[in-house]
């Protein structure tokens, strides 16, 4: 992945493919016309009243607001947003689709789509192979927001890390503003173009890990769990908030779309929490703690008893109460899977279950996360697959809160 930093830092030097090609990659489809820009964020803000109304307490009066207040507010709007592309669907029923395709255009994007697919395959095995049940189209366009993905996080954590600079990462959000106005720069950029002007994907999510990432180029201390909460929607839960309008809601999901979005939220935060436990000597080396200042004091705990690096009772004392807390968002997450297409659910599920497995090796290490490194065997990945699809095709009753009526 190395290769792909050089995009960021030096892009005149790297680029695939042609400006004018690219540009004819991505379809100026009315979808993709929203354009996010300010009438359009207006639009979205107005179509739920809840958030119209948060919007409108927050010009007034300006209170202080909660880290989960402000990541709310992001999940109302690509909820709004999903809702609306409902409303134009249904105005287009029966109308003709006369918007043809060149086989060139077609020949490059399928080519940029398989691309992705193998970055996919290459670094996330059991997830790649969770996608392949799902519909081509949907397939590719989760591979195309997972190579997106990547890229970002490999800006901070790759081998090029130690000459990412801010600017760096400024220009990495110049591009993806330029990818969803349809102007790709490289293949995988393409990739991701093309799924954005399909399905209703806002760009705040992507936004937000980027910002993500400027934090990790700052931060290494978090002093409550507030702002750890910030941090772990920065990273991870915008992948939930990506990925929902591409692998869809289920027809007869009775449940509430920002319950839904909330619940994809919860399995992010908890994915994050569970990297964040797993990786704490990983993190110390590096001089970093992921872990909530002021709960390490309550619990009479420093840093320097992170960086000296022994178990003691006091440490799995506070290890106990930061598994349940990962625990307590996998259990919400939960809530939302069945929620989804009969497709997605199945990779969904195996991603949810081999994560909270990690929780409990990090249990049988007797809490031990500074010398031994939390994982789950082969045997144990591939025992949790015929589970994780058992519970896909069984679905369930909607334990979310249902969709008010007016």
């Amino acid at each position: 992945m190395a290769g792909v930093l050089l995009w960021v830092i030096c892009p005149k030097e790297n680029a695939s493919f042609s400006a004018t090609t690219l540009y004819s990659l991505v379809p100026r489809n009315r979808l993709q016309a929203r354009s996010y820009n300010s009438k359009g964020c207006s639009r979205l803000k107005s179509s739920t009243g809840v958030y119209a109304a948060a919007s409108l307490s927050s010009a007034v009066s300006n209170p202080p607001r909660s880290s989960t207040e402000r990541v709310y507010e992001v999940v109302l709007k690509q909820a709004a947003l999903v809702k609306e592309q409902k409303k134009e669907r249904a105005l287009d029923v029966g109308k003709e689709n006369d918007q043809t395709e060149s086989m060139t255009r077609g020949d490059l994007l399928n080519g940029a789509y398989d691309r992705c697919g193998e970055v996919c395959a290459e670094y996330a095995k059991t997830f790649y192979l969770g996608t392949l049940l799902m519909t081509p189209e949907r397939r590719r366009a989760v591979w195309a927001i997972y190579v997106w993905c990547r890229r970002t996080d490999e800006l901070v954590d790759g081998p090029n890390a130690p000459h990412i600079t801010p600017k760096a990462l400024d220009r990495w959000e110049q591009r993806l503003g330029e990818l969803f106005e349809g102007r790709p720069y490289d293949m995988y950029d393409a990739a991701l173009s093309d799924t954005v002007s399909k399905y209703p994907v806002d760009i705040q999510p992507f936004k937000d890990m980027i910002q993500g990432m400027r934090m990790d180029l700052k931060k290494s201390r978090y002093k409550d769990f507030d702002e750890l909460y910030l941090y772990c929607y920065y990273v991870a839960g915008t992948v939930g908030l990506m990925s929902v309008p591409v692998m869809g809601i289920a027809p007869e999901s009775k449940a509430s779309t920002e319950s839904v979005y909330n619940a994809a939220l919860a399995l992010g935060i908890a994915n994050q929490l569970t990297n964040i436990l797993r990786d704490v000597g990983e993190d110390a080396r590096r001089g970093r703690i992921y872990l909530p200042q002021d709960e390490l004091t309550q619990a009479g705990l420093s840093d320097e008893d992170i960086f000296n690096g022994k178990v003691t009772e006091k440490w799995r004392i506070f290890m106990k109460g930061q598994i349940k807390r990962a625990r307590m968002f996998f259990d919400e997450a939960e809530k939302g899977v069945a929620e989804l297409s009969d497709a997605s659910r199945w990779p969904v599920w195996a991603s949810l279950l081999l994560y909270k497995q990690i929780l409990d090796s990090i249990e049988a290490n007797d809490y031990d996360n500074f010398s031994k490194r939390a994982y789950v065997g082969k045997a144990k990945k591939f025992a949790s697959l015929p589970i994780a699809y058992g519970r896909a095709l069984m679905g369930g009753g909607s334990k979310l809160a249902k969709p008010t009526r007016s």
